[in-house]
């Protein structure tokens, strides 16, 4: 039991860890309006990096699927697509009240708020394709393969668009560095708290997607 767990509660020590820790670590003093927001940052970014993560494992799900086109790949693209799309959602609402407080606003029209806007509403997309087709098989190979066109509308959405337009995020206007997070940033004391937090929210995304596949499991054989 212990053995086949070990991930679930370092996932728990880690979160409790970040929630903590992450509330009274030194934190820099960049300037005047950051202050004490900054400590949002190691709940936005590794949101995001969480999403990234999930959003990977249901596009490798979806690839199986349409070489194996068995039901249980089927279930864990979409619940992996489906976690990663909360996690997104999430990111979203922590980025904009961190912006209310950095920019004046929750949404401010930033590049890099309308690009993940973009593709949060592409893979609601995806769900509402889904939901409107009552063949189990078909439903299931178109699903896949426009899962696998969500994955790639990421990059241009996400980390190309941002890069080469004027944008409140570090790192517009194609400067090195994705807008969002540049490592040589960080200091020691945050990365202590960020990259547990990183590891942290992404075991909580796998977690909750494996009791999501086993109650699609069981409603499968219950039916």
């Amino acid at each position: 039991m212990l053995r086949s767990s070990w991930w679930k509660i370092l996932c728990f020590l880690l979160l409790i860890y970040v929630c903590s820790y992450g509330f009274i670590v030194d934190v820099p003093k960049l300037d005047d309006r950051l202050q004490q927001s900054i400590r949002n940052f190691f709940f936005h970014v590794p949101m995001w990096f969480g999403m990234m993560v999930l959003l990977l494992v249901s596009l490798v799900y979806s690839i199986k699927y349409l070489n194996n086109p068995t039901p249980i790949n089927d279930f864990y693209a979409s619940s992996y697509a489906a976690t990663g799309t909360i996690f997104g959602c999430m990111g979203i609402v922590t980025g904009a009240l961190w912006a209310n407080y950095q920019w004046g606003q929750p949404w401010s029209g930033d590049p890099k708020q309308n690009g993940a806007a973009i593709a949060l509403l592409i893979y609601l997309a995806y769900f509402v394709l889904r939901g409107s087709m009552l063949d189990d098989e078909k439903r299931a190979r178109i699903g896949a393969v426009y899962n696998i066109f969500a994955f790639f509308m990421l990059f241009p959405t996400l980390w190309i668009l941002p890069r080469l337009t004027q944008s409140l995020h570090p790192g517009g206007q194609g400067s090195s560095g994705n807008p969002g997070i540049n490592g040589k940033d960080l200091a020691p004391s945050m990365k202590l708290v960020f990259w547990p937090a990183v590891l942290g929210w992404t075991l909580l995304g796998v977690w909750i997607t494996t009791l999501k596949i086993r109650l699609q499991i069981l409603t499968e054989k219950h039916l």
